[in-house]
């Protein structure tokens, strides 16, 4: 869905979302979180990209062109590109590509080196490989099945490939036991990066406190399988509000 917004496009960020009521009448009640897919600064847009899942979505699938949308935004912490960053991953899973398009597009600006990495359960459910390809950039994919590049799931693809490119930084998005998986290779290799959360919201900015996540307290080392029993200090942080992005040693992954 493209949708324009002049005023929202100007203060948007790679890695932000936003808040859409997707009717006009209070059924469904609360809004849904749709991650900033692409942001169109000059044309004053924003794109986002979503899955028909429930009542919500549905809803805003039906909407013809031209309608008018409540949306809120842009909320939330995007991505930070460090000035050291030279050569980086850019890695999804599933529908948490929809974040890393602006980023790549960034990335493209500043003339960072960049590879992307895809996963998905088969070729049918990968997502933008040829968009992303039209820019200019590395693509590769790993499918479940094997239905489309690498056979096997996109962490193993990582491992990999870490090992011949030699990134110096990555970027993340995906589901919790995606991100899990890949800060154990990640940390193997003493690579830095961030990390985008997905999920369930309620008010969006922070004031319900629905989507907590755990990070650690400050002054901790960053969190591996292994060394999580030992971590006594933590603290919660808001994903609307203190992310959706976080630093990859923040987030505890042990649910």
């Amino acid at each position: 869905m493209r949708v324009l917004v002049p005023e929202l496009t100007k203060e948007a960020k790679p890695g932000q979302f936003v808040h859409v009521r997707c009717h006009g009448e209070m059924d469904p009640l609360l809004r849904r979180p749709f991650s900033l897919h692409g942001i169109d600064y000059e044309h004053g847009t924003i794109s986002l990209l979503y899955q028909v899942v429930g009542r919500g979505t549905r809803l805003l699938a039906e909407m013809p062109t031209g309608a008018e949308v409540d949306i809120m935004g842009p909320l939330g912490r995007g991505f930070t590109i460090p000035e050291k960053a030279q050569n980086v991953f850019v890695i999804g899973g599933g529908i948490g590509v929809a974040p890393l398009f602006p980023l790549v597009q960034a990335l493209k600006h500043y003339k960072i080196e960049q590879t992307i990495l895809l996963g998905a359960r088969s070729a049918d459910w990968v997502i933008g490989t040829g968009q992303l390809a039209s820019l200019g950039v590395k693509v590769e994919a790993a499918t479940d099945d094997g239905s489309l590049g690498y056979k096997g799931f996109v962490t193993d693809l990582v491992g990999k490939r870490i090992k011949v490119i030699k990134p110096d930084y990555f970027f993340a998005c995906g589901p919790n036991p995606m991100l899990k998986a890949l800060l154990e290779v990640t940390r193997k290799s003493g690579l830095d990066g961030q990390v985008s959360l997905e999920e369930r919201m309620g008010c969006g900015v922070g004031a319900c406190l629905a989507c907590v996540c755990k990070t650690a307290a400050s002054g901790q080392r960053p969190v591996t399988s292994e060394n999580q029993k030992i971590i006594k200090d933590f603290e919660y942080k808001k994903v609307c509000s203190d992310g959706p992005v976080f630093g990859a040693g923040e987030v505890i992954f042990d649910d």
